[in-house]
């Protein structure tokens, strides 16, 4: 593999929620053409709400249906549902109750309950949907990723310990030094193994984070980007 990030700016959080809104909504309708699923992780973060909520207008404004996608995600907090910490209640909110979604299409990990027996399930269930082999890794078609002000994305954050760095399972239980600490997350084998990884690194004070991630900086990102032939990086900042 390469260090291949593409960086794709763009003027404001908003131009860049729509722009890959727009592109998602394409992969979208050529999973539905081809006549398979489409299977995608989605991210937590400060611009995912614009995101989705971009998604769910853009997939209205086209009649794309959504009923084909299966919604995983890059991490979720150890809260329940409806806390307001909750990564599913954000895309609960924004996305599925807009757009219609049904539940068999949403894979929620349960943040509620213990988070390894958490962990264990969520992998279980993507196992199931992607039909993996025993052994191998789960494929998803995209993982979205945000990026935090240290370069972290997912719940990978700087300093991780080897078990987590090196794991070869897909999800693992996790702390982090962000409240809420205790998390579950997609591990680096899982987020390389997918086809597309996208990222959304909006927001002041992430400029280093992501001028290091650009140009192989130890960051989570930078790893991210070093393991793939191919990753998106969208953005509305400058590399400091």
């Amino acid at each position: 593999m390469g260090t291949a990030g593409t960086l794709l700016r763009h003027a404001d959080a908003d131009a860049l929620a729509l722009a890959v809104a727009k592109r998602w909504i394409d992969r979208i309708e050529g999973s539905r053409a081809a006549g398979s699923r489409h299977r995608v992780a989605l991210p937590g973060g400060r611009i995912t709400r614009r995101f989705l909520s971009a998604a769910a207008h853009e997939a209205a404004r086209r009649s794309v249906a959504l009923d084909g996608v299966d919604f995983f995600w890059g991490d979720e907090r150890c809260v329940p549902p409806d806390d307001a910490e909750s990564n599913y209640r954000l895309a609960d909110e924004a996305l599925f109750q807009v757009a219609g979604i049904r539940a068999e299409g949403i894979h929620r990990i349960r943040g509620e309950i213990d988070p390894t027996d958490a962990a264990l399930e969520a992998e279980a269930d993507l196992r199931r949907v992607t039909a993996a082999k025993a052994g191998e890794l789960p494929v998803l078609d995209l993982v979205f990723l945000g990026m935090g002000e240290d370069g972290h994305v997912a719940s990978l954050f700087p300093g991780a310990p080897p078990e987590v760095t090196e794991s070869r399972a897909t999800y693992l239980a996790v702390t982090g030094p962000k409240p809420p600490p205790r998390r579950i997350s997609l591990t680096f084998a899982a987020i390389l193994a997918a086809r597309e990884v996208w990222v959304m690194a909006s927001g002041s004070g992430k400029e280093e984070a992501l001028r290091r991630s650009m140009n192989s900086g130890g960051t989570s990102l930078a790893r991210v980007i070093e393991g793939r032939s191919q990753t998106l990086v969208f953005t509305d900042i400058e590399p400091g």
